[in-house]
């Protein structure tokens, strides 16, 4: 299994939050379960951060390939299927940076650590509890 953290999973665990569920803090800190992180997550983290959203999130901003290699996580680039995928996805639901991780966990046949209920509702599956 191969894992996408979902951005607020991402910054929930970096900061050390307790509000990621059991189940998704043993599979992050699992070294056998490859765990990516999309370059939409590291965008929407440096808009919310600009927008004045996530101020607790600037340091991670200034040295993400430094705790990227920490962590051990992988980046998941957005490749051209992706942003086609993204786009063409057939939802109301708004938001371009859950868009994008919902393709790219169908496309990669990656499951989801998240807490939205709109992955599941697109038939992604879903890691937290």
């Amino acid at each position: 299994m191969r894992v996408l953290l979902d951005t607020h999973a991402l910054v929930w665990w970096l900061l050390g939050k307790r509000q990621l569920g059991e189940a998704a803090r043993r599979l992050i800190s699992d070294p056998d379960v490859p765990v990516l992180v999309s370059a939409a997550s590291i965008w929407e983290i440096a808009t919310k951060h600009r927008s004045g959203k996530w101020d607790e999130s600037g340091p991670l901003l200034a040295n993400v390939d430094e705790w990227m290699g920490q962590v051990r996580f992988a980046p998941l680039p957005i490749t051209l299927p992706h942003a086609l995928a993204a786009g063409r996805l057939d939802s109301i639901h708004k938001d371009p940076f859950d868009r994008m991780l919902i393709a790219q966990s169908r496309i990669e046949n990656l499951s989801v650590v998240t807490i939205d209920p709109v992955f599941a509702a697109h038939g992604v599956s879903v890691i937290w509890r």
